[in-house]
């Protein structure tokens, strides 16, 4: 009460001269200091024009003469309650999406030569199965990021996973190649917003394990894949590709019915203006690893446009989300490059055979090739080349930061496909091949970790779309250079990959924020309606004081 009536006397000193005058009333728990305008030729103060500009909970002072933090931020929640059973649940359920992500796009160089055998398809109508997944993932992926920001990080997770188990399962009953086409274009959607399975876990992790957290989710990727593989050798010997493309929604099938138990993130929800249900989910996460929520009352920090790309090109965020989408472009051409290049470079034997000329037999393009058990093997062996770039990964990514993680992915990728320019053996080629994957994949990682840590709550959602966007744009033109510029120039089609990751390493050194021990942003914009709210519950919320009058 004492600095209340400070307060109130400085301010009447300043306004003693004019016709307003200040009135102190108490309630309770609280003293509220309201302002009054006379009205000429009254005596009595007008009730137009009342403005409460400071409401002081006496509650709060005790708290504060007692050392209790006043306020706290979810920021602040979430590093107070740290890393434990909530996150370990957390990160099992986002990695059966990304498990299924995965299975789906290793199932696309697994089904398509049966397909080609028992359709007769051309080579361009096979390439064609791969594109529509790779064009609805492009199309979908700002879209999916774009309902994350508005409508939450739970909603798009759900919708897009049962998205793709709907379609994803009906694709086993394709009839015709058309039908093929359409339903696996109509998965590929689905999956455009898998990504933003990491928008949610980075918001629920802690700043020291957020790093290390979001490239472990990773190995699932490898294992989802490894999976795959492992199904198919089952499966497509007796029952075909219908069944495998059936079996292959088995995660999808999990994430479905574990969905419920799926939080929405408290970020998103005071940046909405539901402070309650926030309080709410940082009590359950806080009793479900053992801790507390601080202290205090929860500051929250609301903004009601959200999910707007024009917000990614400010002047704050403009060169950062252009480096980030070339980046992401670069990580995922040159990944699904050296997937495609490692097909076509073992059939052919060496880097110097891959190419056409005379002294090759021509290929008849309906040549039809069932995968046999040893080419499970190699495409079991070639999944197996991830886990040690996630490894590695892992080692670096807090000990030089992001930038630099990724700068030094890229350079490494550059370094192991140079030796591919001479007539390597086929154990070498091998070698080399698995390291720049492995670098790649590392790479690809770290830029995970990167777009959510550097865009606000705000945006980061559709940061990722848009960034995930742009990869999708680069896996549909790597097929182009791989495959078709491979069989007229092996060194011309090294030289651009070789060339993309260099790039990419400029554009990762010069990147403008280090993300490394930095918190998570809430908002864009610069002026922000502040809400406290009280975490005991029955107490009240407390307006700022910088309303003025009007």
């Amino acid at each position: 009460m004492s600095a209340l009536k400070r307060s109130s006397q400085v301010a009447y000193k300043r306004w003693k001269d004019t016709n307003i005058s200040f009135v102190t009333s108490q309630t309770d728990d609280k003293s509220i200091l309201t302002v009054h305008e006379e009205q000429p030729g009254k005596n009595e103060p007008s009730n137009e024009g009342v403005c409460t500009i400071l409401e002081q909970d006496l509650g709060d002072s005790k708290n504060r003469s007692s050392g209790i933090s006043e306020t706290f931020t979810v920021e602040e929640a979430v590093e107070a309650i740290g890393f434990g059973k909530f996150q370990w649940k957390l990160s099992m359920l986002t990695g059966v999406a990304w498990m299924a992500d995965a299975m789906e796009m290793m199932l696309l160089s697994i089904a398509t030569p049966q397909l080609r055998c028992e359709w007769r398809l051309s080579s361009w109508k096979v390439a064609s199965i791969t594109a529509m997944v790779f064009i609805g993932m492009m199309i979908s992926s700002s879209l999916w990021g774009n309902i994350s920001d508005k409508y939450g990080r739970k909603v798009c997770l759900i919708l897009c996973m049962l998205w793709s188990l709907h379609y994803g399962f009906l694709s086993a009953f394709a009839p015709t190649y058309s039908w093929i086409l359409v339903l696996r274009g109509l998965v590929g959607f689905g999956l455009g917003g898998a990504p933003q399975s990491v928008t949610l876990y980075t918001e629920f992790l802690p700043m020291k394990s957020r790093g290390i957290s979001v490239i472990l989710l990773g190995v699932f990727w490898g294992l989802g894949a490894v999976f795959e593989v492992l199904l198919a050798m089952l499966v497509m010997p007796t029952l075909g590709w219908k069944w495998l493309l059936a079996f292959s929604t088995l995660p999808l099938v999990v994430f479905a019915a574990s969905c419920c138990w799926l939080p929405e993130s408290a970020r998103f929800d005071v940046l909405r203006g539901r402070e309650d249900k926030a309080l709410d989910t940082l009590k359950c996460i806080a009793a479900a690893n053992g801790s507390s929520v601080p202290k205090g009352r929860l500051i929250a920090n609301t903004q009601t446009d959200r999910g707007r790309i024009k917000d990614l090109f400010i002047p704050e965020y403009r060169r950062t989300t252009l480096l980030v989408w070339f980046i992401w472009f670069c990580n995922a051409f040159s990944y699904y490059g050296i997937v495609l290049l490692t097909t076509e470079l073992f059939q052919a034997g060496s880097a110097c055979s891959a190419t056409d000329n005379s002294n090759m037999e021509p290929r008849c393009s309906l040549e039809c090739n069932y995968l046999t058990f040893h080419d499970y093997v190699d495409l079991l062996w070639t999944t197996l080349a991830e886990f040690p770039g996630i490894l590695v990964t892992l080692w670096m990514i807090d000990r030089i930061g992001r930038r630099k993680s990724m700068a030094v992915c890229f350079l490494l990728f550059s370094v192991s496909i140079l030796p591919l320019y001479a007539c390597t053996q086929r154990t070498l080629l091998t070698v080399f091949i698995f390291i720049a994957r492995a670098c790649i994949t590392g790479g690809w990682q770290v830029a995970y970790v990167y777009t959510p840590e550097v865009f606000p709550t705000a945006t980061r959602a559709i940061g990722i779309g848009t960034g995930s966007g742009m990869a999708r744009v680069g896996a549909l033109i790597t097929p182009f250079i791989a495959q078709v510029l491979l069989k007229s120039s092996i060194y011309l089609t090294l030289s651009v990959y070789l060339i993309c990751c260099l790039l990419g390493t400029v554009a990762s050194w010069f990147l403008p924020m280090e993300t490394t021990g930095r918190s998570l942003q809430e908002s864009t914009q610069s002026t922000m309606e502040q809400k406290n709210i009280e975490r005991p519950q029955g107490s009240e919320t407390t307006e700022s004081s910088s309303n003025t009058c009007p």
